[in-house]
């Protein structure tokens, strides 16, 4: 499937869509709080109303020492239903993040043995 690129804006809402292994699907508009090309993307979304669950979630390049590149992918949660939603969503979430980390890793070597 051929998809449009566009360029993102900081300040401005993305759909995200998350489907856990063996977990129901979520879709969230996040808003972008930092793009750097090539360094980083931040973004901050909200469950419900803001200071109830927000997480800010963080996707890093670092150059590596074999010519190569260092992903880091984390996320820093707040608010007052923090333990209770991850206990909840915590294990499977974890899993989807893992497999669209194989999945990104898959794409960024197709692209790079071109």
């Amino acid at each position: 499937m051929q998809r449009t690129r566009r360029v993102l804006e900081e300040g401005e809402k993305i759909e995200v869509i998350l489907q856990p292994p063996g977990g129901r699907g979520m879709t969230f508009r996040p808003k972008l709080m930092n793009l750097e090309p090539n360094r980083e993307m931040r973004w901050l979304g909200r469950l419900f109303m803001p200071g109830l669950f927000e997480g800010e979630h963080i996707f890093e390049l670092h150059p590596a020492d074999d010519d190569g590149t260092r992903f880091v992918q984390r996320e820093c949660v707040r608010g007052l239903r923090v333990r209770p939603l991850l206990a909840m969503i915590g294990d499977k979430t974890l899993r989807g993040f893992q497999q669209m980390n194989e999945a990104l890793k898959a794409r960024a070597e197709e692209v790079n043995s071109q």
